[in-house]
């Protein structure tokens, strides 16, 4: 038998024997972990509330209809997204909703699959650390952290965009269309549209303008099938942030939900809008810094992600999917490194905790938090300021090598071959 048949002279080829049990094993622990979602589920039913807002926004916009006039559910969620987005959620239409709810949940067990993976490249890990077994353990693992286990429940979008995102500008500078796919996504929810800022201040000019674009592709497509929708939203819809829920709720995780409980106060107004601003500027400049002192793309991108989920007025517990990258990232640059490790233990510990459900907060009870409370109640904006301290500190100080004019340090050896194998792929 040759060598293009998996043997050589008749004997197994070196490690194959191993690897087709590893997929296996680790193949029937993504099986077991879906089959806990399932079993939670006959226990507490998952509300997926949100695949029925956008199926209802994909009937308002394949008909004509008052696209920001309806409530669904018994929360009475009514829609939140650009028109775009309507245009987009029209083929949830030709599916009943049960059928949509399961397809949902496999279609984002596939997405954390992929985003796995991608984050693996991004983290300059090479072929040999992200093979299918160690792909598909992850993800087995993954489903139950908590921004991700809600993403299940809610039946929401961050997956996609994150892996959208995640891949996009994970190729190389220079590749055709770079920001485009990031510009769609800011197209569906605005906030990737900050990406383009990130890519601005790091010298990547045409790649920001390329978001810019995807960005007014996506609202004039929106325009052109729904025109007074798109009037509304643009003029009107898009700053009613009560709209989407009340920032105060411990189910916000962002600067301003923080702000507001340990503030008591439910419109923090410039008590929160300041902090904003220079949480934002300070975010951007975490990430520009750790592009150019150490070449590490992929570490800004997380940078400008969690700067995003901090100053957006709301940012729910589900949108942190970020934490998948982060992790990733964070286990690979401690590996070899025993007394390290406790650092991506013990953020996957936080992402995993739930400390935000455990404490009592219903009804106005959110706003009522002791001291000792409020850390348990904003876990994630806590992470997302420790991430970009730990970046500023981190990078301080230029590397004692010569860079090229202008500071900026060569790519690190690892980021090189990734960006190698992009423009092979």
């Amino acid at each position: 038998m040759s060598a293009a048949d998996g043997t050589r002279t008749g004997r197994p080829v070196r490690g194959q024997g191993i690897a087709r049990p590893r997929v296996v094993l680790a193949a029937a622990l993504l099986m077991a972990s879906l089959a806990g979602l399932w079993m939670l589920y006959q226990v507490q039913p998952l509300p997926m509330s949100d695949i029925a807002v956008y199926r209802a926004e994909g009937q308002a916009a394949s008909v004509g209809g008052d696209l920001y006039g309806f409530t669904v559910t018994k929360w009475a969620l009514p829609a939140t997204y650009p028109p775009f987005a309507a245009v987009l959620f029209i083929p949830t239409t030709w599916l009943s909703l049960g059928t949509l709810k399961i397809i949902a949940v496999l279609v984002n067990a596939a997405l954390l699959a992929l985003l796995v993976h991608l984050s693996c490249k991004a983290a300059g890990l090479g072929k040999a650390d992200r093979t299918a077994p160690v792909v598909l353990a992850v993800t087995a693992l993954g489903l139950w952290l908590e921004p991700v286990f809600q993403t299940f429940v809610f039946g929401q979008v961050n997956l996609a965009l994150t892996c959208l995102v995640l891949w996009d500008l994970s190729r190389p500078d220079g590749a055709r269309l770079k920001g485009f796919a990031t510009g769609i996504a800011a197209g569906i929810k605005l906030t990737p549209a900050i990406f383009a800022v990130y890519l601005l201040v790091t010298g990547r000019v045409r790649a920001a303008f390329t978001v810019l674009g995807g960005f007014l592709a996506s609202a004039l497509l929106g325009w052109l099938v729904l025109p007074a929708a798109s009037i509304e939203f643009w003029t009107q819809r898009m700053f009613e942030t009560g709209r989407v829920g009340k920032v105060w709720i411990v189910d916000n995780q962002s600067l301003q939900g923080l702000i507001a409980r340990v503030l008591h106060d439910p419109e923090p107004g410039l008590l929160w809008a300041v902090p904003a601003l220079l949480t934002a500027a300070a975010g951007l400049y975490a990430a520009r810094r750790v592009y150019l002192r150490r070449g590490l793309d992929s570490w800004g991108v997380l940078c400008t992600a969690a700067t995003a989920l901090l100053v957006s007025p709301i940012s729910w517990s589900h949108h942190w999917v970020w934490c998948v990258p982060l992790l990733v990232a964070l286990a690979a640059r401690t590996r070899g490194h025993a007394w390290r490790r406790a650092l991506p233990a013990a953020v996957t510990l936080a992402f995993t905790a739930r400390t935000m459900w455990m404490i009592p907060h219903t009804g106005d009870l959110d706003l009522y938090f002791s001291w000792w409370q409020q850390p348990f109640a904003a876990p994630y904006p806590l992470l997302g300021l420790a991430l970009l301290a730990a970046v500023f500190w981190w990078t301080r100080q230029l590397p004692g090598v010569s860079g090229a004019p202008g500071g900026r340090l060569p790519a690190p050896r690892v980021e090189q071959q990734l960006s190698s194998g992009s423009r092979a792929g």
